[in-house]
């Protein structure tokens, strides 16, 4: 016999309704001061969150309900956690007054939280963007397909377009894209989910954890897309934001803004703009040379610190730590735009009292773009006002402290800053500074504010002196002194007088009770007061909550000023960033010329030189043309410092296309089109590849799509496979390098195979380096200073020593070195590298496969008789053997 289904309670069934609506999310369902989570989503939940699993009901084990909760005040935090997990959680709210409703409190999901789409302070970084994205795919070709990218940051408004064309065997192009973006979230439609599996374990293994989503094919149909963009823009086609030639693109982001829209249940009056994210004006850095450069985070450990952004970022508010990342990630290409912010950052050096006052008051600047987001979705509370209020009373001041400065930047900026005092003046008036973070607790709205609300507060704070004034002015009005007003549970406040007096009351005085000795009255003044008290709170409690509404709507109204203060704000940031960081470490503000010509005097690493004491880091010279240094082959022991000298140089190159000045006595910077990377060697064991299949991906990109405008940065070409596979790839870069197109490239190659020192040889733009030791009493000192000439030695054996290898092991390994420099094999055809103090002739040798080659000698004396020899026949003989032990030994 089958047991019965456990009960279904009215709760657990509306509970049922609103998870079949969310079946992909773990509903949060608000319970009191709790959320409730039951069935398969408290499984989930306790696991994640680490709290008890307990059931809905334990009568019998049929009827258990697994359940679990959370407080509803220390939600923020567990969200966090779920979201990290890459789990969708689904906010369910009570949305009727329980003392008003009929039944089943009547709840509906208020907002979708997923990794792509927050506005929580604690489930964001407050220095990078969150994004979320929506991919739709068109076949261009049989080989080609076109990939239509629209991500979103819900948390500060920003809306962006691409389209990347890639192909099945080289999806490069569209990794690169998801890289430098790195979205939390990706849509997808519901029917290319399963398709696409592959490209998402890929963008996984790249991105780490990302949340695929995917949703109805109907909301990647171009024409319903552009009907979603162009109702929420209110325009009629998207021509005026320069995307209307983005099909892929515009079928991805109308499928976004909906699934924007059905989770934040939103207008998001926020994104009020769509913009194409090209690639035209800027530097181009791939997923790769972002990776080797450590551009915003480490190669190994993948962390933040210790990166070129953690060393650059010194903004004072999060909008300009994100600015930052974002100029980093999309250098600037165009020379007048690079020389506006060169010389705008040069001003601020040179007025070190300006440049501190802005970032004193940057310092006291929230975030205003996510504070602003929060506002309009519908979560801002009031605390997030008071932020945005003390963030606007530092506007007056920075704009006149821009206003002092020169730079045509700063002027264009100034003239642009709007004050907002409009704004801040409305939240000071309004909105208390101790307000809660509750809205429903009151306390919110300052007195002088709001004509009821200040009656309604004198009534809860002086209730009673405004009773004993009624019953001074009814005494004074009947001549009645010993007129008293009092008060119990069944009639509340009344009026009492002696009997003998309760004849000469007015006539509006009306009889409650009779006692022995005294008669009760109430008077409607009275009850209309006594009724203005008992009432007060809760209606204070309503019209704050509706008055606080009403004041987040003025300031969503505005919220197009309010971002565009915010981005003004983030770019003046991070120009004093930059101005402080020159003026802290020695940088120079760099030249920008079209002459293809790279000259940087003394240039330093900025992330090393940081990291060592101040004067311990070796500076370097590198000139790069494309006349006679266009390839400068760079040999030396590991450890002296070549792969610093080649990231230096192109993280000098990327500063300099930020607008930065850069860690150099001097820099004259051509501008470049890519800079491209292959450095380090180690497997890629999440994609499958070993450490040459890495270094051949990369070197294949570098020869495919570099241009004379690039900078090519190589360390270490071939050392994946052998030393002669190794040698000949190399060489072969090289030249490759030094002729393509007829112009070549400019490349800095750092290498062990002193073999391509000869390429200078064959070609005149290719030129010999090498950094510099010492050899000292055996070992060697580095002196990691770049040298005009080449080194034939790699000093392997001395690093090691250095590196504390044992001592007879480094004697072993010097011994070795010479009987492999002496020749392969020795008279008696045994190898020279098994030869030496440690061989023993009468040590049992294994015999060899392969006879080993004869001697010219030996076997010329094994072909004659010496006793059938005439002695000039000898001599002859001896002559001949002479010359083939010559040619032997050669």
């Amino acid at each position: 016999m089958n047991a019965a289904p456990p009960k279904i309670t009215p709760m657990l069934q509306q509970y049922l309704e609103i998870k079949g609506q969310y079946p992909d999310t773990i509903l949060f369902y608000r319970m009191g001061d709790f959320y409730e989570m039951f069935f398969d989503d408290a499984v989930t939940a306790a696991k994640v969150l680490g709290i008890t699993l307990t059931s809905r009901s334990a009568k019998d084990e049929v009827n258990k309900i697994p359940m679990c909760g959370v407080p509803f005040h220390a939600v923020t935090g567990y969200l966090a956690r779920m979201i990290k997990a890459g789990h969708r959680v689904a906010i369910c709210e009570q949305v009727e007054d329980p003392k008003e409703a009929k039944g089943i409190v009547r709840r509906e999901v208020v907002r979708v939280v997923s990794p792509g789409v927050t506005t929580d302070d604690q489930l964001l970084d407050a220095k990078a963007d969150c994004y979320v994205c929506a991919a739709s795919f068109d076949r261009k070709s049989a080989k080609e397909m076109l990939a239509g990218l629209a991500v979103v940051d819900v948390s500060t408004g920003r809306f962006q377009v691409s389209e990347v064309v890639f192909t099945a065997s080289d999806p490069a192009p569209l990794i690169d894209e998801f890289t430098r973006l790195r979205p939390a979230e990706l849509l997808l439609a519901q029917s290319e989910v399963e398709e696409w599996t592959g490209l998402t374990d890929l963008l996984t293994a790249h991105l780490g954890q990302l949340c695929v989503t995917g949703r109805p094919d109907v909301h990647f149909d171009f024409r319903s897309a552009l009907v979603t963009l162009t109702e929420h823009f209110r325009t009629a086609n998207l021509a005026g934001f320069g995307c209307a030639a983005y099909t892929a693109a515009i079928s991805a982001a109308g499928a976004l803004l909906l699934y924007l829209k059905e989770t934040q249940k939103s207008e998001l009056s926020h994104i009020r703009q769509l913009s194409p994210l090209n690639h035209g004006g800027y530097l181009i850095i791939d997923d790769a040379s972002r990776r080797n450069l450590e551009l915003t985070e480490t190669l190994v450990g993948g962390q933040r610190e210790g990166s070129l952004l953690a060393v650059l970022d010194r903004t004072a508010t999060p909008m300009g730590a994100r600015l930052l990342r974002r100029w980093l990630l999309f250098p600037l290409q165009e020379k007048e735009q690079i020389e506006a912010r060169l010389t705008s950052v040069q001003e601020l050096i040179r007025q070190p009292d300006t440049r501190t006052a802005m970032r004193d008051l940057l310092a006291s600047v929230y975030d205003l773009e996510r504070l602003c987001s929060r506002l309009v979705l519908g979560h801002g509370n009031a605390r997030d006002m008071t932020a945005i209020k003390t963030s606007l009373a530092q506007l007056p001041a920075l704009h006149a402290l821009l206003t002092g400065c020169t730079s045509p930047l700063a002027q264009a900026m100034a003239a642009e800053f709007d004050l907002l005092a409009d704004l801040h003046q409305l939240i000071d008036a309004a909105i208390r500074d101790d307000a809660p973070i509750s809205l429903r607790e009151g306390n919110l709205i300052r007195e002088g504010y709001n004509a009821e609300l200040d009656r309604l507060i004198v009534l809860l704070r002086d209730g009673k002196q405004l009773i004993l004034a009624l019953e001074n002015s009814e005494r004074e009005r009947s001549g009645l002194a010993k007129l008293k007003v009092g008060y119990n549970k069944v009639f509340g406040y009344y009026f009492e007088v002696s009997r003998s007096q309760a004849e000469a009351l007015p006539d509006y005085f009306i009889r409650k009770q009779t006692l022995v000795n005294a008669e009760r009255f109430i008077t409607p003044e009275l009850k209309e007061l006594e009724n203005s008290i008992a009432t007060a709170q809760e209606r204070r409690l309503e019209l704050e909550y509706e008055l606080f509404l009403d004041v987040r709507g003025q300031l969503v109204a505005h919220n197009q000023r309010l971002l565009a203060v915010a981005d003004l704000l983030a770019r003046i940031d991070v120009l004093a960033c930059f101005a402080e960081l020159a003026s802290r470490h020695r940088y120079c503000r760099p030249t920008i010329n079209s002459d293809r010509a790279l000259t940087i005097t003394e240039g330093r690493h900025p992330v090393i030189e940081r990291a060592l004491e101040p004067g311990r880091f070796v500076p370097n010279d590198v000139h790069l043309d494309q006349e006679q240094d266009e390839i400068l082959i760079i040999t030396g022991p590991n450890m002296a410092g070549k792969s610093t000298v080649l990231r230096q140089t192109a993280l000098i190159v990327l500063m300099a296309h930020l607008g930065s000045f850069v860690p150099a006595e001097s820099a004259d910077i051509c501008l470049v089109d890519r800079i491209f990377t292959r450095v380090g060697a180690m497997d890629d064991l999440r994609r499958g590849q070993s450490t040459f299949m890495v270094e051949m991906n990369e070197t294949a990109n570098i020869l495919n799509n570099a241009t004379e405008n690039s900078l090519v940065i190589l360390d270490e070409i071939g050392r994946g496979t052998s030393t002669y596979d190794g040698l000949a790839i190399a060489w072969a870069v090289a030249e490759e390098l030094a002729q393509k197109n007829g112009v070549g490239i400019k490349t800095l190659f750092a290498t062990h195979y002193h073999e391509l020192t000869d390429l200078a040889a064959t070609n005149p733009r290719i030129q010999n380096y090498s950094i510099a030791v010492k050899e000292w009493n055996n070992t060697i000192i580095f002196l990691h200073k770049l040298v005009k000439g080449a080194t034939n030695r790699s000093y392997g054996i001395q690093v090691a020593s250095l590196a504390g290898v044992p001592a007879h092991v480094i004697a072993r390994a010097s011994e070795i070195l010479k009987n492999i420099e002496r020749g392969e094999f020795n008279l008696q055809g045994q190898p020279a590298i098994a030869t030496g103090s440690k061989s023993k002739k009468n040590e049992p040798r294994q015999l060899p496969l392969f006879a080993p080659p004869s001697h010219p000698v030996l076997s010329l004396l094994a072909s004659v008789n010496p006793d059938e020899l005439t002695p000039k026949q000898a001599l002859d003989l001896l002559y001949q053997a002479l010359a083939g032990l010559d040619t032997s030994n050669r």
